[in-house]
């Protein structure tokens, strides 16, 4: 490895080496690296005065052992360069050991590879014809379902790569785990190439196709549709899809506005055939600061049923994006703003239980935040002329907006400061909240002033409208919404998701823009 480095032109310098000879107490060694100080290069080449072997000029003198463990060093996408630097390294590569390496390291393949291999499948031929070209699209995507949305998670399962879209439980078991769906499949199980299906129906899987349309972006497509059709039409296909969606027939479900949502989804959904287009998405990056650990979590949405969203912190917020939304409010929107600043504090167990004393604790948060929004926009002018002031000797603006700012950032830090140690307190809806799960925690850690976005269907008239955040425990928390009388709890998703978390936070945060006016 030493002769290795020095061919790369890395490793110690020669008076590295000479500082660290003279420390040495092994005269064997010694002599060894006095040796390796007689090598001089002359005109180009080595000229030795050893009668030893000569020392390798160039990679493609190591031994082939050598060399197989550099290659399996290597990026995958670096290879095919390799390849075309000589024929000893061309052959090399066809070692399976390099590939079963990338396998690994790449795409997290362990005791799948032991599978494939037994199926007499190449780890060459399946990094190759079916990891690294449909390496983009393995993560999280969200789908172009009108406002419905949804989410896929596509992952390496042995020899397929596999689209499973994440179902939330039956209302209103929100705690439940998630269910799942595939709906395409990648795979090298009959051909000597990646094989594309469609798993949409109750047929079994049949051709699909898979395109690229752009970076973090791509589409399927279903070649034979008539696979996802019933002997008995499309009555028993909602049938089907009902208990499938919601775990009961339509007979059992007695809200009449309840039983048009859910044929008006069935409708819309239905006609695409899983001809559809996905746009990445990824997990909220986390910060020590966080109130609690940010990620997805399902929760409960009336007459809708349970939806998916996404928790995420942005200074002095904590924010709740949907994943999963209805014909009010879209898959996307921003359904939670929490102000971490605004803490409140519950009365005690009977006070809680009447609504108008909530109300009259959060509403008047609610109108000091307005009070004070108001005053920035109409003192903008003022800001100006204090600054002016300032300069003059008098107290400038940007000072007392630090100074607010402070006070805003001790608050937050004062809120936060429980999550080491939590102290939870006495907690229970007040009368006249309709809650779809009534075993909701009856302990709370901590209450926060927030926003709900509501609107009429087809998110006409959208607002925002006040409420009460409350934090449960690590993994639960809820929102009580003061004008709906509602309430919604919701619950952390804990399945594993690997390749979605995001490179960097702006990354994110440019995919929390875009999600709004994907559905918008």
């Amino acid at each position: 490895m030493a002769v290795c480095a020095r061919l790369c032109g890395v490793g110690q310098s020669r008076r590295c080496r000479r500082r660290q000879r003279h420390n040495q107490q092994d005269q064997g060694s010694d002599s060894d690296m006095d040796e390796e100080e007689e090598e001089r290069i002359v005109g180009g080449f080595l000229d030795r005065t050893s009668t030893g072997p000569p020392h390798p000029q160039s990679l493609a003198e190591l031994p082939p052992e050598l060399l197989v463990e550099i290659f399996s060093l290597l990026p995958g996408t670096t290879l095919s360069n390799v390849a075309l630097v000589c024929k000893k390294f061309r052959q090399l590569l066809k070692t399976e050991t390099i590939w079963r390496r990338r396998c690994i390291e790449e795409f997290g393949m362990r005791e799948d590879l032991r599978k494939v291999e037994a199926r007499g499948v190449t780890s060459q031929d399946l990094y190759v014809k079916l990891l690294y070209p449909y390496r983009h699209i393995l993560g999280l995507w969200q789908p172009d379902i009108g406002p419905y949305g949804g989410l896929l998670n596509v992952v390496v399962d042995g020899l397929f790569i596999i689209g499973w879209m994440y179902l939330p439980p039956h209302d209103p078991r929100v705690e439940d785990p998630m269910r799942r769906r595939p709906l395409f499949r990648i795979h090298m199980m009959e051909s000597n190439k990646a094989t594309v299906e469609c798993m949409y129906g109750h047929k079994g899987p049949h051709k699909g196709d898979i395109q690229t349309v752009k970076k973090d972006e791509f589409s399927t497509k279903c070649n034979q549709t008539d696979h996802h059709r019933m002997p008995g039409g499309r009555q028993e296909e909602f049938r089907t899809w009902l208990e499938e969606e919601w775990g009961r027939t339509l007979e059992e479900i007695f809200h009449e506005h309840m039983q048009e949502l859910i044929l008006m989804k069935f409708i819309y959904t239905s006609q695409y055939d899983n001809c559809l287009t996905y746009r990445r998405i990824y997990l909220p990056p986390a910060k020590p600061s966080d109130l609690l650990q940010p990620g997805l979590f399902k929760g409960t949405y009336g007459s809708h049923g349970l939806e998916i969203v996404m928790l995420s912190f942005h200074g002095m917020s904590a924010r709740a994006t949907k994943l999963t939304g209805d014909p009010n409010v879209p898959a996307g929107q921003l359904t939670l703003d929490v102000n971490l600043c605004r803490p409140v504090v519950l009365p005690d167990l009977e006070q809680q239980c009447n609504i108008e004393e909530l109300s009259r604790l959060v509403m008047g948060v609610h109108e000091e935040v307005q009070r004070e929004q108001e005053q920035k926009e109409n003192g903008t002018s003022a800001t100006g002329r204090r600054a002016a002031e300032g300069a003059c000797g008098g107290s400038s603006a940007a000072e007392e907006m630090e100074s607010d700012h402070g006070a805003c950032s001790d608050s937050c830090d004062s809120s936060h400061s429980s999550r080491s140690n939590p102290e939870t307190q006495p907690f229970v809806l007040p009368m006249g909240v309709m809650a779809r799960n009534e075993e909701y925690p009856r302990t709370c850690r901590k209450c926060f002033y927030g926003t709900g976005l509501i609107a009429g269907h087809g998110f006409t008239s959208p607002e925002r409208t006040p409420g009460l955040f409350v934090l449960f425990d690590k993994d639960r928390f809820g929102f009580i919404w003061l004008e709906l009388k509602s309430f919604s709890l919701y619950s952390r998703l804990t399945d594993n998701l690997p390749h979605a978390h995001a490179p960097d936070l702006e990354r994110f945060e440019a995919m929390l823009r875009n999600m709004q006016s994907w559905t918008s």
